[in-house]
C-alpha cells in the first residue's frame, strides 16, 4: 500500500471541519497519506479554514451534492486506497490504521469504522444506542453489505469499478446504502472494524432526529428499488426495525375507524401491545448501557416507527409516481431538477 487518500466533502462546515481536519493530519506519520477536501459549494468559510490546514488539497465545485462531492475527490485521488469521512467527525487518534488494517487481506476490498459521540442530550444519546444495536449485530459477521459514509475505506480500483455514489441521491441519505449493496452484489468483500473510531454530533433534538429518520427512510426506498435483493434483508438493519417502521402508523390509522368499526379499538390496543412487545430486546439492551435512555426507549422507538413509516410512504409514492411519468412517455417530467428526479 503505497498511498492513501483521505477524501472529505463538505458543504458549509465551518464549525465542525478545523476539528475534523487536525485529527486528520494528526494520524499515524508513518501512513504516506493525501487529504483531500472537496468543497461543495460553500457560502461560509469552509474552503478557506480546510486549506489553512498543513497538507490540505482543497477541491472546489459548485454545489452538487455529497455523492458529487465524493465521486469527485475519488477521481483525483493518487492513492491505492481511498478513505472516506464526513466533514461532521472528528476521527479517533488511531483511526486511520485502524481502517487499514483490514486491507492487510489482499481479499478485502471495503471497511467500515464505528460512531462515537460525546453529547449528553437524550436524543443523541438514544442515537448512539442504535447505532451500537447495529453494531452488535455486524460484529457477529465475517463480512457485511454496508459501510457507511462517515469511515469508509474502499480500494480504489474497486471502488472506480462500482461507479461510485450515485448522485441521484442529492441529499445526505442512502446513497452508502446503494453504493454498498452494488459492491456486495458484484462480489467485493467488506468488513467491520469497530475499533476504527470516529466522534460525531448525532441529532440532539427530538424533532432534528426524527426529521433525519424521515429523510432516510424516504431515500431508502430508491436504494432499496435499485437494489431489490436486498428488501428483506441485510447486515445492517434489524429486522426489528423493518417491522416497526410499517407497523406504527398502522395502530393510530387503526384507532381512528373506532367511532366507525366498534372493533377496531381492541384492534388497535392489540396491535400497540404487539408493537411494546417488540421494544423488548432494544431496552433490555439499553438499559444496561444507559438507564433514563432504556426507559425512553419504547417511547422513542414508537415515535421512530411514525416517522419510519411515514418517510416510506412518501418515499414510495414517489417513486410510483415518477415511474408513471416516465411511462407518460418523454414529454412527462417531475417538478423540481430533472437531474435529480429519480430514475
Amino acid at each position: 500500500m503505497r498511498l492513501v487518500s483521505i477524501v472529505m466533502p463538505a458543504f458549509n462546515a465551518e464549525t465542525t471541519i478545523e476539528t475534523g481536519l487536525k485529527a486528520l493530519v494528526a494520524q499515524d506519520p508513518s501512513i504516506a497519506r493525501e487529504i483531500i477536501v472537496v468543497d461543495d459549494g460553500s457560502t461560509d468559510r469552509t474552503a478557506a479554514i480546510a486549506a489553512s490546514a498543513p497538507g490540505v488539497r482543497v477541491i472546489s465545485q459548485p454545489n452538487g451534492g455529497p455523492s458529487m462531492a465524493r465521486n469527485r475527490g475519488a477521481s483525483e485521488a493518487r492513492g491505492d486506497v481511498i478513505v472516506f469521512i464526513d466533514s461532521d467527525c472528528e476521527a479517533a487518534s488511531d483511526w486511520l490504521p485502524q481502517m487499514l488494517a483490514p486491507l492487510s487481506d489482499p481479499a478485502v476490498s471495503g471497511v467500515k469504522g464505528a460512531y462515537r459521540t460525546r453529547q449528553r442530550a437524550l436524543p443523541a444519546r438514544f442515537v448512539q444506542l442504535e447505532y451500537e444495536d447495529k453494531y452488535d449485530r455486524m460484529a457477529r459477521r465475517s463480512h457485511i453489505d454496508f459501510v457507511d459514509t462517515y469511515s469508509a475505506a474502499f480500494r480504489r480500483d474497486a471502488f472506480l469499478a462500482s461507479g461510485g455514489y450515485s448522485t441521484e441521491f442529492s441529499t445526505p441519505s442512502a446513497e452508502d446504502v446503494d453504493l454498498s449493496y452494488r459492491m456486495h452484489r458484484a462480489g467485493v468483500r467488506m468488513v467491520f472494524r469497530p475499533q476504527a473510531i470516529v466522534f460525531h454530533q448525532h441529532p440532539d433534538h427530538l424533532g432534528s432526529y426524527l426529521r433525519k429518520k424521515y429523510r432516510f427512510a424516504f431515500w431508502r426506498v430508491l436504494a432499496v428499488k435499485r437494489n431489490p435483493h436486498k428488501i428483506l434483508s441485510d447486515s445492517h438493519t434489524p429486522q426489528l426495525m423493518k417491522v416497526q417502521a410499517l407497523a406504527a402508523p398502522l395502530i393510530p390509522a387503526v384507532a381512528v375507524l373506532w367511532p366507525l368499526v366498534p372493533q377496531a379499538g381492541a384492534i388497535a390496543a392489540s396491535m400497540a401491545a404487539a408493537f411494546l412487545l417488540s421494544t423488548i430486546p432494544f431496552t433490555i439492551k439499553a438499559l444496561r448501557k444507559d438507564l433514563v435512555a432504556g426507559i425512553a426507549s419504547p417511547i422513542l422507538l414508537y415515535l421512530r416507527g411514525l416517522a419510519q413509516g411515514a418517510g416510506l410512504i412518501a418515499g414510495a409514492t414517489r417513486v410510483l409516481t415518477s415511474s408513471r411519468l416516465r411511462s407518460a412517455g418523454p414529454a412527462a417530467v417531475l417538478p423540481g431538477s430533472p437531474d435529480r428526479s429519480i430514475r
